[in-house]
């Protein structure tokens, strides 16, 4: 951390040389905390976005995953962990005896504000039972942003009369997180029929012509319904994270 920079731009607003906006634009480009080699922990990435840094654990050790969670707490109230193996959650838990594993969502999370009032207007909607995963990591991504997320799940296209039954939720939603494998053809279904912003995520779900999620992201990319937003494959992180910043869009904070 550039320890030294904080201090001048804190003592410059407490002499009055800055404004308020003017102090919290200069620090919201410090500081970040160095671990070892493999990590520059940005701790000021709550006030550029409103949001700490999360951990994609995929491709770190258990012992990086622990410091970096560690540091991340120390400063802030929410932590998350994306993509955090079962196998690995049982080699650190005792390390991290304030963390919560949601296995359904892969993720380990730190939340000191359940009770915090949530923001209303997204729904996640799941082609099938077998899109859950991707959709719970967009599902508890957007609650620990601050909002309330209605789940509907196994709707998919072979069998329409499911989703219909929903309609009327769907419709009073704001943002709609449609996630599905195989053809991908639920968020071309769900865009005709809302006005609400719909963000579609393909999965890897899928036989052996699905090409690993390919298929369902071209499908979504070709969407006949207008205006849908399309994921990564399987990134369900990144569809909490644009469904929060809809929903707060024209909202009081």
């Amino acid at each position: 951390m550039d320890i030294n920079r904080i201090q001048e731009t804190l003592e410059a607003y407490r002499r009055g040389d800055l404004t308020t906006c003017q102090a919290v634009d200069a620090l919201k480009q410090l500081p970040y905390e160095t671990i070892g080699q493999y990590a520059q922990v940005d701790h000021h990435r709550s006030l550029r976005t409103g949001f700490p840094e999360v951990i994609f654990s995929q491709g770190k050790t258990p012992e990086q995953i622990v410091q970096i969670f560690k540091r991340l707490a120390a400063q802030n109230d929410r932590v998350l962990a994306t993509r955090l193996q079962p196998e690995v959650y049982e080699e650190i838990r005792e390390r991290l005896p304030e963390a919560v594993y949601h296995a359904a969502a892969r993720a380990l999370y730190l939340d000191r504000r359940p009770d915090a009032v949530k923001r209303e207007g997204i729904v996640a909607i799941t082609a099938g039972t077998a899109d859950v995963p991707v959709a719970e990591e967009a599902a508890l991504t957007a609650e620990l942003m601050g909002n309330a997320v209605q789940r509907v799940y196994d709707v998919g296209v072979s069998g329409l009369h499911r989703l219909l039954d929903h309609l009327a939720a769907l419709q009073k939603a704001r943002v709609l997180i449609v996630v599905a494998g195989m053809e991908g053809a639920l968020p071309s279904v769900v865009g005709g029929l809302v006005s609400g912003v719909v963000i579609a995520v393909p999965t890897s779900v899928g036989y052996g012509a699905s090409f690993g999620g390919l298929a369902a992201l071209l499908a979504m990319l070709n969407s006949c319904a207008s205006g849908v937003a399309v994921m990564n494959i399987d990134n369900g992180y990144g569809a909490g994270v644009l469904a929060s910043r809809i929903n707060r869009l024209g909202q009081e904070e």
